[in-house]
Parts: C-alpha cells; sequence; structure tokens
C-alpha cells in the first residue's frame, strides 16, 4: 500500500486532523500514542537516527522484524532526528509548528537539557498540549530516578497482592505498569485538548508510572487507610467477594464470580447444591468470605464431578459469570474475540501478513474495520513528512 499522508481524512475517527509528534519509545508512551493513531491521529514518530526506538531490538523476530515493536507501533509515520544538530532541530520546530500533541517518556530534566521545556514551548506554541509520561513523574524526590515497568508494579503494591501468600513475589503476566500509564496518558491528553477547545490553550500532562499503580490499588488502599489491614496475596480469590476466585474441575480450573447473593444462590442451585445458599457459613458475602477455604472444599466435591466445559456451558446458561482460564492461542481464536475485530491483520513489507491486537474502542461512526499502515522502518516516512510540512 503507497503512503499517503494527506489532510483529507478517510475515516471519520475522533481525532482525525489531529497531529501528534511522538518523542517516545518501549512501551507506556508508544501504547498512548498507538491509541491515538488508532482514533484517527496524524502519529509522527520522531526517532533518533541511531538505532531508533529501544524496543526494535527486543525479540522476538521474524524476517528481523521485532515482533514487539510492531505491536506497538502501527499506523504511525518514521522520521529520524538528532534533536542535537541544528538541521535537524529547525525540522523539528517545524513539526511542532503543525502539532496539536507533543508526546515524550525521557526521564524528567531530558527535554529540558534540550532546551525543550513546557515553559519555552508554551512561549511559542501555546496551543500545543505536551504529554509527559515518566516513572515518578516531574516532581517528587524520586523524579529523577530510572524506573521501567516491574519497578512500579513493585514500588506501586501491585505485586505484593499478587501471587500466593509466602510465595516467592510475581509480577503481573503483562507490563500493568507502562500500559496504565499510556492509558492514563491518552485520558489526560484527550482531556487538555477539551480544556483547548474551552479556550484556555495547551496543557502541560505530566503522568507518573507509579501514580498510576496507587490509583489502581482498587480498595486495598482504602481499606488500610481506614481500618489499617494490609491486604495480602490471596492467588486467584478476591478479598472482599466469596466465591470469586478459580476452582478445581475434573480436568482443569473454572472462574466461578458469585458477585452478590442472588448470584451466588443461583450458582449453588445450578450446580445442584442448593443447600450451600442456606448454610450458617455461607449466608451473606461477609460469612463467605471469612468461611472461604470451607466454601472452597464444597464447591469443588461438585465441580470435580464434571469438565469445565460442562460447567461453563451450564452456568452460562443459567447467567451465573463464569470462564475458563484461557491461554493466548485460545484467546486468539475465541469466537467473541473474533467477533468484536479484536484481531486484526494488515501486509508488511518485510513480514508479509502481520497480525496483532485491534482496537477496543467500538464508537458510532467509526468504522472498525480500517486500511491500517504497517509499523515504520526506522526514517523510511521522511519524504512524505517533508512534502506534507510544505503542503
Amino acid at each position: 500500500m503507497a503512503l499517503q499522508f494527506s489532510d483529507q481524512p478517510k475515516h471519520q475517527r475522533p481525532l482525525e486532523g489531529l497531529v501528534v509528534v511522538d518523542l517516545t519509545r518501549v512501551l507506556a508512551g508508544p501504547f498512548a500514542t498507538m491509541i491515538l493513531a488508532q482514533l484517527g491521529a496524524k502519529v509522527i514518530k520522531v526517532e533518533t537516527p541511531h538505532g531508533g526506538d529501544d524496543s526494535r531490538k527486543f525479540p522476538p523476530f521474524v524476517q528481523g522484524q521485532s515482533l514487539y515493536y510492531n505491536s506497538l507501533n502501527y499506523d504511525k509515520w518514521s522520521i529520524a532526528l538528532d534533536l542535537k544538530q541544528d538541521a535537524d532541530r529547525a525540522l523539528f520546530d517545524r513539526l511542532l509548528s503543525r502539532a496539536d500533541f507533543l508526546v515524550e517518556n525521557y526521564r524528567p530534566g531530558t527535554m529540558e537539557k534540550l532546551s525543550y521545556s513546557w515553559e519555552s514551548l508554551h512561549e511559542k506554541h501555546p496551543q500545543l498540549i505536551y504529554g509527559s509520561v515518566s516513572g515518578f513523574g516531574q516532581t517528587g524526590p524520586m523524579s529523577k530516578y530510572p524506573a521501567y515497568d516491574m519497578v512500579v508494579q513493585a514500588l506501586g503494591g501491585v505485586m505484593s497482592l499478587t501471587g500466593y501468600e509466602g510465595q516467592p513475589p510475581v509480577r503481573v503476566g503483562v507490563s500493568i505498569g507502562d500500559m496504565a500509564a499510556g492509558l492514563y496518558l491518552v485520558v489526560a491528553l484527550e482531556g487538555a485538548l477539551i480544556r483547548r477547545l474551552q479556550g484556555l490553550g495547551g496543557s502541560r500532562v505530566d503522568i507518573a508510572m507509579l501514580d498510576c499503580q496507587v490509583a489502581l490499588l482498587e480498595g486495598a488502599l482504602a481499606n488500610y487507610l481506614t481500618t489499617g489491614t494490609v491486604t495480602r496475596a490471596l492467588g486467584s480469590r478476591h478479598y472482599a467477594i466469596t466465591p470469586f476466585q478459580s476452582y478445581r474441575t475434573k480436568d482443569s480450573h473454572l472462574i466461578l464470580a458469585g458477585g452478590n447473593d442472588r448470584i451466588y444462590a443461583l450458582a449453588c442451585e445450578t450446580i445442584g447444591r442448593p443447600e450451600l445458599a442456606h448454610d450458617p457459613r455461607f449466608l451473606s458475602n461477609t460469612d463467605r468470605c471469612q468461611n472461604a477455604d470451607a466454601m472452597e472444599v464444597e464447591l469443588e466435591k461438585t465441580l470435580q464431578e464434571k469438565t469445565t466445559k460442562e460447567w461453563a456451558e451450564l452456568l452460562r446458561s443459567k447467567g451465573v459469570p463464569c470462564a475458563p482460564i484461557q491461554n493466548v492461542a485460545e484467546v486468539a481464536n475465541d469466537p467473541q474475540v473474533r467477533a468484536r475485530h479484536m484481531i486484526m491483520s494488515m501486509d508488511h513489507p518485510t513480514m508479509g501478513k502481520f497480525q496483532t491486537a485491534g482496537t477496543p474502542v467500538k464508537m458510532t461512526g467509526m468504522p472498525e474495520e480500517l486500511e491500517h499502515h504497517p509499523p515504520p522502518e526506522l526514517d523510511s516516512d521522511r519524504q512524505a513528512i517533508l512534502a506534507w510540512l510544505q503542503g
């Protein structure tokens, strides 16, 4: 597919016509700018000429291409600029003059050293929205420290809640520290856009990965702040709802989520154990949480009589929330996932057909099946970008 870098929108996506100058690399920032691209923004990925985004070197590789990099950078355009060189700085300034957003995830202080501080850019480009995502934010005693996903998972408490009590620490299986920060960054950038539409000009957005982990601690943080109780790692259990965990079946495990008394009673009836709904140990959710071990024994006595598939079909037919625990291959081929267009493909010039996750954003007026630009090679769109700047 020939690259077209035109101001004429092909699709009615909500961010059509907006321009993002993207200085981000690896995960949190590229994840955020990919979402902006999925929503229609024109994302110009500005990379160092000396190898580009670090994630281009992350395995696994297919035909020399990083699957990690490609999964986070489609629908973007790449230009290589050395912001320490005058000619490239002049070109970068031209990009900023056309931009609605500048997004970066350098360590705090780096942009200032390059003479691209918020204050100087706001004076020159008063409508520009400047988004930063870093490990610890632009302020505070740790602001200059380096951070990766697992660093903030550890500091933010989520690792203390993951896994089983008494076992070695376990990270969340995806990079929740980076990805949560990327999501919050998108929310904040769109909020800043509304603020600009209200006539208040550009804003500085400062997102810290650690802040986002704290915000995601759910009731565990409020529980400690109010009662002094420190929630511990409980495996698949929920600390405040029972039954709400995985249970052994005849052949594997089943997630059963009895989120209230009605659902719990319905689950008991469906599995043929209606008496459990009237057992004094399990009458209320508080009772069930206090007797979660006993409940696990009682439920597994019955659940081990059938396979996970058999129980899932029966429970779902009665309206009880439940699920098998799927691996990535099963997710990729799940009929519901496919029906929602969550697996998308594009033609890559080197790898051929490339498949990755689609966008979970479904919106009136925004087509679900779009023609996608493959992830760019380093500096591959220089001429198209220069032509666009001349337009």
